[in-house]
């Protein structure tokens, strides 16, 4: 029986591997990343707290939550009323998005550009994870960009009146800019797709 001849690992210069170690400088970066995320996670719960106390009658909490959305009106606010629940629950919804967000740049750029985690297999293995590469997390990213500005720009509507026309009429143009942005991104990206799909077939 004849055995297989085992392909030696090719031996990689001094400066090549110090180029490629030097993807470890990123590290630092999603670390800082996560104490972003836990400075989120902190502002979620007072602005929760705040709500609930707001809720059962609390003045002062009342009173920061108005300063916290910048809600204003011609009258004195003295309790919670459906306009401001909505826009410190949006305001929420943008926290828990953005965190996603930062999940996504933290999990998904480590796994592309630093080091694998060997999740395969694993339970909570995220679902986007699997195959994900550049391209694919310039799309998703994108796409969780455009969620973010549409938040931001209900929110905007909600309270509309204490904002002027020329704020209300850049933040609807710059949401525009952000959905054509990612068209043209996921456009690209299949082009690119694509065009290796054929350049593979061509050499079978």
């Amino acid at each position: 029986m004849t055995s297989l001849p085992t392909t030696k690992p090719t031996k990689i210069g001094f400066l090549p591997n110090l180029i490629f170690a030097s993807r470890w400088l990123q590290l630092p970066l999603y670390l800082g990343l996560i104490a972003a995320q836990m400075v989120y996670v902190y502002n979620f719960w007072v602005e929760l707290v705040h709500l609930l106390k707001a809720a059962f009658g609390s003045p002062t909490a009342l009173q920061q939550l108005i300063t916290s959305v910048g809600y204003k009106t011609d009258f004195q606010v003295t309790s919670l009323n459906e306009t401001l629940i909505m826009l410190v629950v949006l305001a929420l919804i943008d926290v828990v998005m953005i965190s996603n967000l930062l999940i996504m740049v933290i999990v998904g750029g480590y796994e592309t550009f630093v080091s694998r985690m060997n999740l395969e297999g694993h339970a909570d293995q995220p679902e986007w994870l699997s195959g994900v590469n550049a391209s694919v997390l310039k799309v998703k990213l994108a796409t969780a960009i455009i969620g973010i500005s549409s938040i931001h720009l209900l929110r905007t509507f909600i309270n509309a009146a204490n904002y002027e026309v020329k704020v209300l009429m850049w933040q609807t143009i710059i949401h525009v800019v952000f959905l054509f942005s990612a068209l043209a991104i996921a456009y690209t990206d299949k082009l690119m797709s694509h065009g290796n799909a054929g350049s593979t077939g061509i050499g079978e």
